[in-house]
């Protein structure tokens, strides 16, 4: 556990730079105290590294030090050649360079973690997009990806699903997200989050911008999403469905059913589901069939069964 600890505090130190006491200990998740003697252990160690009293003071290495990657366990030399998404660098136009990158830290690798490397690779794959649609083509994505690397200005123009379907944006893009196999860039002002498919034109300005030092494009993610959802679920709708039903349910609906479904004495499963609309619902709520029963709202229900008679009519012989 130690060893693997004193590995951290290098790395740290040998990608932030100078590091206080304190940061480390809120870095490690340890205590004030076992950064000095750690600190301590890798002086007598003979590690180059020095401390600088004072306010703006620190531990720092000494300039032009590196460690070699000899401290990776198996489970993290598994994870790093997991995570290499082929599909994602390639789009971004960095194909070669992540293979390069692997390249380099298998060579770096003692041979059994090597092996072992090689065998997650041939063994899993990763593929990002969702079945039953086709990829959609991002050509702006390598022009996006190189205005958020350089804090570069965009000028584009955009469709979206409103009126006026085409709009004119100056953009400062603070970062890129993927969603199941589907590219946004998150931009100023706002920020808010935006299709890079939907890119019509796109222009890359020489103005310069600075990202704010207390974003977190993680953290804005998270709640973009949960705003998302809350946008979407507009109203409830009270159900039953049979288990096959039950089984086929996807999304909101199916983590509905888990948390406050109710088990009837016929099998079936009563539930409050969120819906997107009157339209949505009995589009999503017709492709059950009969394994599923609107009992609220009554329009709702209403539309299901006229539904239902205008399709047995046009089947009818």
């Amino acid at each position: 556990m130690r060893a693997s600890r004193l590995l951290s505090t290098l790395l740290l130190l040998q990608t932030r730079g100078r590091m206080t006491a304190a940061e480390l200990a809120e870095a490690l998740e340890v205590s004030v105290r076992t950064v000095y003697r750690d600190m301590d252990a890798l002086h007598a160690a003979g590690i180059p590294l020095y401390a600088d009293a004072g306010h703006r003071g620190g531990y720092q290495l000494l300039d032009g030090y590196r460690t070699r990657l000899t401290g990776l366990s198996q489970e993290e030399a598994e994870a790093l050649f997991l995570s290499g998404a082929p599909g994602p660098a390639a789009e971004l136009g960095l194909g070669s360079v992540l293979a390069a990158a692997q390249l380099k830290v298998r060579a770096a690798l003692p041979p059994a973690l090597r092996d072992q490397a090689g065998r997650i690779q041939a063994r899993f794959h990763l593929d990002a997009p969702g079945w039953y649609a086709d990829a959609d083509p991002v050509p702006f994505l390598p022009e996006v990806a190189q205005a958020v690397w350089n804090g570069r200005v965009l000028r584009l123009r955009y469709r979206r699903w409103k009126e006026p379907t085409e709009v004119d944006r100056r953009l400062e893009p603070y970062g890129l997200v993927l969603k199941a196999g589907r590219w946004y860039v998150v931009a100023a002002p706002g920020p808010r989050a935006y299709r890079v498919d939907q890119i019509l034109e796109l222009r890359l300005l020489e103005e310069e911008f600075t990202v704010p030092g207390d974003f977190d494009l993680a953290g804005f993610w998270q709640a973009y999403q949960e705003q998302f959802h809350s946008w979407l679920h507009t109203a409830d709708a009270v159900v039953r469905v049979s288990p096959l039903g039950a089984a086929r349910l996807t999304g909101a609906a199916a983590r509905a059913l888990r948390a406050c479904g109710e088990p009837q004495p016929d099998g079936w499963t009563r539930a409050v589901l969120p819906i997107e609309s009157m339209d949505h619902a009995c589009r999503e709520f017709l492709a059950l069939g009969p394994e599923i029963e609107v009992v609220e709202p009554a329009e709702l229900r209403e539309r299901m069964a006229a539904t239902a008679r205008a399709i047995a009519a046009l089947h009818a012989d």
